[in-house]
């Protein structure tokens, strides 16, 4: 016998996710005014004020969406997020003037904010 207990998990947003990373990576083939603007538009709205300067750079994210799921105990410096957390695997990929300057694998959370994927802009270090 089946029980109807408790609230089923939420379906990845697969669609809206996978859409956000091709608008990135669309605006980093445009170039870094581009993305900025991009970025800008995108980034989670209580973190407006924390965008990087990717001076110059462009950042190509590849998502690998078979990793996706709910991370809701993300908090950046601490600050809870409005919102539904997901958060996803990508390969990176650091341009400057057309030359590969970085790559590597690593995580990106995105926000599920008012039917609209949010992100967080990505800091070089």
């Amino acid at each position: 016998m089946l029980c109807g207990c408790g609230a089923p998990e939420d379906a990845p947003p697969r669609d809206a996710v996978q859409r956000y990373f091709a608008e990135n990576n669309a605006a980093a083939r445009r170039g870094p005014a581009a993305q900025r603007a991009f970025l800008a538009r995108t980034q989670h709205p209580d973190f407006a004020d924390q965008l990087c300067d990717l001076n110059g750079s462009t950042v190509q994210l590849d998502p690998a969406l078979s990793t996706l799921r709910p991370d809701p105990d993300f908090t950046p410096d601490g600050t809870p997020v409005r919102g539904e957390v997901w958060v996803v695997g990508v390969e990176v990929t650091v341009r400057q003037g057309g030359q590969i300057t970085g790559h590597q694998v690593g995580s990106q959370h995105l926000v599920l904010l008012d039917e609209q994927v949010r992100g967080f802009a990505p800091c070089p270090s």
